[in-house]
């Protein structure tokens, strides 16, 4: 899934700001998490609320490294909303949580660095 973790990589090849505009990221808030012992890597199951327009979506998350099960609920975080659902597991992902690479590749989440409302897109 993931084309590198390598910070010294080269870029992705250039594309036009359309296509920068056609992926919808939008941030929103944990209103549940739970452990999904079923995945191949370690993962949380996420339920994540883009407010009234977006509503409730459901995401498979491999961020157990940097964030503890018990403190996810609140946290913002940034996600794709706008690719197709898909199957991981007995689950279906609905966004794409997004994250970076720590040191050691693990994931860290991409979060807003003060609260923002629901929904809010990235630009």
């Amino acid at each position: 899934m993931h084309v590198t973790h390598d910070p010294a990589a080269a870029t992705a090849p250039t594309i036009d700001f359309n296509s920068f505009l056609a992926v919808d990221i939008r941030v929103g808030t944990i209103v549940d998490a739970r452990p999904f012992p079923e995945a191949r890597k370690p993962a949380f199951r996420l339920w994540i609320d883009f407010g009234p327009a977006i509503g409730v979506r459901k995401s498979s998350a491999q961020i157990t490294e940097n964030h503890p099960l018990e403190t996810l609920v609140g946290q913002q975080v940034a996600a794709v909303v706008n690719f197709p659902p898909r199957q991981i597991g007995p689950v279906v992902s609905e966004v794409l949580t997004l994250g970076l690479p720590d040191a050691e590749g693990k994931v860290v989440l991409v979060q807003p660095s003060k609260p923002v409302p629901n929904g809010g897109r990235l630009f």
